[in-house]
């Protein structure tokens, strides 16, 4: 089986600090709750999986302090996209499901 994943990628810094991710993810945790629907979506701290080399980004600086969240969701991510602005969306394939590190 093959997992398509999409994710939003940003600087910690912005994902972390200027923008009211928690608030966002609560939300959405709740609004899953609420339709008995498992979380498909995590936040990842400098993720290993992301090929930096293929995206339009400086990736010498970003990729040692960025920040994903990661979904099967894809209009999850859009939506992220159009809210917070400053962010890449991506996606990548994967034969696993993906479970974070801790």
């Amino acid at each position: 089986m093959v997992y398509n994943y999409y994710f939003a990628l940003a600087s910690q810094k912005f994902l972390l600090n200027e923008e009211p991710l928690e608030e966002i993810l609560r939300e959405r945790t709740e609004y899953y709750q609420s339709k008995n629907k498992n979380i498909d979506f995590w936040l990842v701290l400098n993720p290993n999986f992301i090929n930096f080399s293929k995206l339009d980004i400086n990736s010498s600086n970003v990729s040692n302090s960025c920040a994903a969240i990661i979904s099967l969701d894809k209009n999850f991510i859009q939506w992220l996209k159009l809210r917070m602005g400053f962010i890449m969306i991506g996606e990548f394939t994967s034969t696993s499901i993906f479970l974070p590190t801790s």
